[in-house]
């Protein structure tokens, strides 16, 4: 790469990282009058802001969580092609995960994750989401179904796209530490069910 496409791979990064910085989740709390990371889990995602928002702010929440993932592969994809869309959608999935605009407090980054892989890898995104999916519906526990998607996200990605491997394995790794007190609870049978009834 030339010093001139260093210099608008870094810039793309950057911005990614900031785009992942907008939390609708936390946005649309101070709308209502509650910091969503004090409230219910605590976490600023889509599962929380169901529980403490309601249904019409959880589809918002998620709808744009997962776009932030997608528009930054696709910005790195249009300035510098796919390494650096996958840098743009890490950096985007750091910046959901670690804000600077909100003290580095963030969400776990599944949905940002989900548009990293979908915008990626539409077919593998499909597959992980389908998984996903009926293991949340099979056991009415969101972590469930991010869990095991993580655990299977970058085995998938090898038989895919092995140029994918390293990048999942990042995703992966993050999601999966993010949730450890979930993964806790999921093995002591105590971790709470969603319910779309709100």
């Amino acid at each position: 790469m030339t010093v001139d496409q260093v210099a608008v791979a870094a810039a793309a990064v950057i911005a990614s990282y900031f785009l992942g910085n907008i939390s609708p989740a936390i946005l649309l709390g101070r709308m209502s009058g509650v910091d969503i990371r004090k409230e219910g889990s605590g976490n600023a995602g889509t599962t929380n802001v169901l529980r403490v928002l309601g249904k019409k702010a959880a589809a918002a929440t998620l709808a744009i969580d997962v776009l932030k993932g997608v528009a930054a592969v696709l910005l790195g994809r249009y300035l510098c092609g796919q390494d650096v869309a996958m840098m743009c959608g890490v950096a985007a999935f750091c910046g959901h995960i670690w804000p600077a605009a909100f003290r580095f407090k963030g969400g776990k980054g599944v949905a940002t994750a989900l548009g990293v892989i979908v915008a990626t890898a539409p077919v593998l995104g499909a597959g992980i989401l389908a998984v996903a999916l009926a293991i949340i519906a099979a056991t009415k526990r969101v972590s469930a179904g991010a869990v095991c998607a993580a655990l299977i996200f970058p085995a998938a990605a090898a038989i895919y796209d092995r140029s994918l491997l390293a990048w999942s394995a990042v995703l992966a790794v993050i999601v999966l530490v993010k949730h450890r007190q979930n993964i806790g609870r999921l093995l002591a049978g105590v971790e709470p069910k969603i319910s779309f009834k709100k």
